[in-house]
């Protein structure tokens, strides 16, 4: 038997056929579309397309997922899935058992289960994009807080002027601030070329990139005395630099420090999976 996973963004929904095991069969994508109807089509049009005994569909989704009722609270880019039982209906249309998670936490499972935290019982799960997003796992299963919105790290606040970790602590803002401060167009400085700024000579993106590196540390420092995981495990695109978790952990090691009574150094470590993560950590929490 295998597992239907789906894994719904913005631009695209992107698509598996996964062992019990987490390995991925095949797999595919089609553009989001623009109202509901339609998804359902597509959905139902993957399904019909395999020749697989489907013990089920795992579905990984933006937003406030409560598997349980059915419904996904909040906002997303796809907001014709939200404020109705959605999972129900994928139930009638699919006509196989259906289960719901969180992308960010899907993505955490996934480490956990398969990746780069297997075995592990508590984790934080920090996701860095044009945010910071991301999971806390206690016991081996996702703590989703009284209001769906564990691991929403972005929010915490970093300094008195109400900057937030999401604002200080992702290099699509450093890259923003940067374009700014040097007058540059916006889309000619990215993740990539504010590294090359820097090792070029640039002050600019020396001292954004260090904010961006302290607040990141910080925040992970925070955590580590809130929550007292075994490891944290950091995800996103800039995750897959090279030198990034060595430079993060530097960091870290200068906010420990400045800190004498503090005894525990968090983990930090980069995950396994990209853009698969979601797929795996859907199909995760179908088969707990």
């Amino acid at each position: 038997m295998t597992i239907l996973a789906f894994d719904m963004g913005g631009t695209a929904v992107k698509y598996g056929v996964l062992t019990p095991q987490g390995e991925i069969l095949e797999k595919g994508k089609f553009a989001t579309p623009d109202n509901l109807d339609k998804m359902i089509q597509l959905l139902v049009n993957v399904k019909t397309n395999y020749n697989y005994s489907f013990q089920g569909a795992a579905f990984s989704c933006p937003g406030a997922v409560n598997n349980e009722t059915g419904i996904i609270g909040g906002a997303s880019a796809i907001p014709y899935i939200h404020n109705f039982p959605f999972k129900q209906l994928l139930e009638e249309k699919l006509a196989l058992p259906v289960t719901m998670e969180n992308d960010a936490n899907c993505a955490a499972l996934a480490e956990v289960w398969i990746g780069a935290a297997k075995d592990k019982q508590d984790i934080i799960f920090m996701i860095l994009g044009s945010g910071v997003g991301g999971a806390v796992i206690r016991d081996g299963k996702v703590h989703h807080g009284a209001n769906l919105h564990g691991g929403e790290f972005g929010y915490m606040l970093m300094d008195r002027d109400g900057n937030t970790l999401s604002e200080l602590g992702t290099i699509v803002n450093a890259a923003t601030r940067i374009s700014k401060r040097l007058e540059l167009p916006t889309d000619e400085v990215d993740g990539h070329r504010v590294f090359e700024l820097r090792a070029e000579g640039n002050a600019v993106a020396k001292e954004e990139l260090e904010t961006m590196f302290y607040y990141l540390a910080r925040s992970i420092f925070n955590l580590q005395y809130a929550l007292d995981p075994e490891m944290v495990v950091i995800g996103g695109g800039v995750s897959e630099r090279a030198d990034f978790i060595t430079e993060l952990n530097n960091y870290v090691d200068e906010v420990k420090a400045s800190v004498p009574i503090a005894m525990i150094r968090p983990t930090v470590v980069g995950c396994k999976f990209g853009n698969d993560a979601n797929l795996i950590g859907a199909t995760a929490f179908h088969l707990s």
